[in-house]
């Protein structure tokens, strides 16, 4: 009576005894075969900002600061807007509208008042030099 023992060492199995789990998927893979699915498979792509866009108006503040600057409001406006793209650049993006919408009010108020502070300084000259005449 001969009897060999053949031992089989798989490196993978390293003396462990096999998953019986995967053993499991491989047979249902074989007798199932390839799935068979007649209609293509379909895919949702969603989009996320991650940035939302908030204006720090500071070209108009700038502008407001360097020709229309009634009771310093531009200047004001201007501190308010960088204060907002400081905050936008870190993130806070709570904040940072916080800040350019105070800058936007002040912008509009150095807007008006410049305006209206300006239109009397053109018509009063031309009235005393028509009056003068």
């Amino acid at each position: 009576m001969n009897h060999t023992v053949q031992t089989v060492f798989s490196p993978v199995n390293s003396g462990q005894p096999p998953s019986y789990e995967m053993l499991k998927e491989e047979h249902k893979v074989a007798v199932l075969g390839a799935p068979h699915n007649p209609a293509p498979p379909t895919s949702t792509v969603i989009h996320i900002h991650s940035e939302t866009s908030v204006p720090d108006h500071v070209v108009w503040s700038l502008f407001n600061t360097l020709f229309m600057n009634p009771c310093c409001l531009g200047f004001i406006a201007f501190a308010y807007s960088v204060k907002s793209s400081d905050r936008k650049m870190v993130g806070d993006l709570t904040r940072a509208q916080a800040y350019a919408s105070t800058a936007k009010c002040l912008n509009i108020w150095a807007l008006i008042l410049g305006i209206l502070m300006t239109i009397p300084l053109i018509v009063i000259p031309v009235l005393i030099y028509q009056a003068h005449r």
